[in-house]
């Protein structure tokens, strides 16, 4: 059993930036492809981005490109997305996830744990 809890949402402005963090409380963290997931109000939970049990990988929704960048640090059993660039259309709720196998099946199959999410509302 994993138990993944974000952290680091918040109110802020177009433009501006934010990172949001992930705890896993998995003994075996680098074995988990970790991934973040957003869903807008009325919308359905979409991929974001995803990054490999090493860092080798990293995968991303086009609508993030050049503005999100995921990272993780496996000694801190903690996943990270940075966000700049921020737009009113990324406001959503923001999800962690865990999965094993490759990071690349985050982007098509559901991952296997989930945090409760965390709010991010950019204001225009």
């Amino acid at each position: 059993q994993v138990q993944l809890v974000e952290s680091g949402g918040g109110l802020v402005q177009a433009g501006g930036s934010l990172t949001l963090s992930c705890a896993a409380s998995a003994r075996t963290f680098s074995r988990y492809a970790m991934g973040w997931f957003r869903q807008a109000p009325g919308k359905e939970r979409e991929f974001v981005a995803a990054i490999s049990g090493q860092s080798s990988f990293t995968y991303y929704v086009d609508s993030v490109k050049g503005r999100f960048t995921i990272s993780r640090d496996n000694a801190k059993n903690t996943v990270y997305l940075q966000m700049s660039s921020l737009k009113p259309e990324d406001t959503a709720v923001y999800y962690c996830a865990a999965k094993t196998g490759l990071a690349t099946y985050l982007r098509s199959s559901p991952p296997e744990y989930w945090g409760q999410g965390t709010q991010v509302t950019v204001s225009s």
